[in-house]
Formats: C-alpha cells, sequence, structure tokens
C-alpha cells in the first residue's frame, strides 16, 4: 500500500518526478525551457516550500506565483491546454508515489491553481501595460 505525503522528503520526491515529466512534455516542455527560461535547480526549492507550505502548513513559501505566471503569459499566451496538461501530469505522478487524504488535498489544491491561474492569465495577462 502505498503511504501518504507526510513530510518535505515526500514532497521533494513528487515535485522532483513531476517535473522530469514537464522536462520531457512537448506541450509543457517549450513554455518552461524555451520561454520561462527557467533554471530547474534554483526553482525546485520555491517549489518544495510552496507546496510544503500548502499541505504541511510551514509557511516556508513567501513569494508570488501569480505575478510570475501573469509575465510569463505575457510572453507565450498560456491557455487552458497548457494547465489542463499540466494538472493530468501532476495528478498522475501524485497517484504513482502516494495515496490518501493530503494527496487527494494536493490534487484539489492543484486543480485550484491551475482554475485560478488560468483566470488571471487571461484577465490580468491581456491588460496592456504602460
Amino acid at each position: 500500500m502505498k503511504k501518504d505525503i507526510e513530510t518535505r522528503a515526500d514532497i521533494i520526491i513528487l515535485m522532483d518526478q513531476f517535473y522530469e515529466k514537464i522536462k520531457v512534455n512537448t506541450l509543457l516542455r517549450p513554455i518552461f525551457v524555451d520561454v520561462a527560461q527557467l533554471d530547474f535547480d534554483a526553482h525546485m526549492p520555491i517549489l518544495y516550500d510552496f507546496w510544503c507550505t500548502l499541505l504541511l502548513g510551514d509557511m516556508s513559501y513567501t513569494r508570488n506565483a501569480m505575478e510570475v505566471h501573469i509575465s510569463l503569459h505575457r510572453k507565450s499566451a498560456l491557455t487552458n491546454v497548457h494547465f489542463d496538461e499540466w494538472l493530468r501530469l501532476f495528478n498522475d505522478t501524485a497517484d504513482e508515489l502516494y495515496s490518501g487524504e493530503k494527496v487527494s488535498e494536493a490534487k484539489y489544491r492543484a486543480k485550484s491553481i491551475a482554475g485560478l491561474m488560468l483566470y488571471k492569465v487571461e484577465t490580468e495577462g491581456n491588460k496592456i501595460i504602460v
């Protein structure tokens, strides 16, 4: 039986395996690698903090994730297709690794985040900056 997400180490495993899938995904890789020019070594600890804050309540994440994604959308439009694929990969990875209440919470939060991000990039990201 699979265990639930319980520790930062569990979240690190989830994020590392999730992002390995993103790096080879034909739809998402160009956004993360070419457009965002993401430095994965620098980015991963930020993601660990984000998900530890959401799932473990450790309050280690203090940034504004929305602004980064709005800026990215202005460079290359992010659509529901991108967010749906991101969510599919997230859910698949979570289900492959873990089972339990925290996994269900993680998937629920990921779905909420994807929906909110899509809404924000479509409304805020399309405003003209002067």
